[in-house]
């Protein structure tokens, strides 16, 4: 199930060197600019609400595999929710 990504959180673009025609790793080329879309917003969004989950002093105390799984669902729907509040 393909999910809403909410697109590149920090785009960036590069020039191609004419020198010796490098640039850095690409992933699209357009032309002579090689694009580097980076980090998703859902992503960036669920770092964000994971970072406020173990924010709580009381998560200390559940870091186990399970408490893991935990926070990374609930960031993603946090994420999802954040993208769906974005998009109205």
């Amino acid at each position: 199930m393909s999910k809403e990504t909410g697109g590149p959180a920090f785009p960036a673009e590069a020039k191609l060197n004419r020198i010796n025609n490098e640039a850095y790793p690409v992933q699209t080329r357009d032309g002579d600019i090689f694009q580097f879309p980076g980090l998703t917003m859902r992503d960036y969004f669920a770092a964000k609400a994971m970072q406020g989950i173990l924010a709580n002093p009381g998560q200390l105390d559940n870091v186990n595999d399970d408490a893991a799984k935990w926070v990374a669902r609930d960031s993603y729907k946090v994420a999802d929710a954040m993208i769906t509040a974005r998009n109205k």
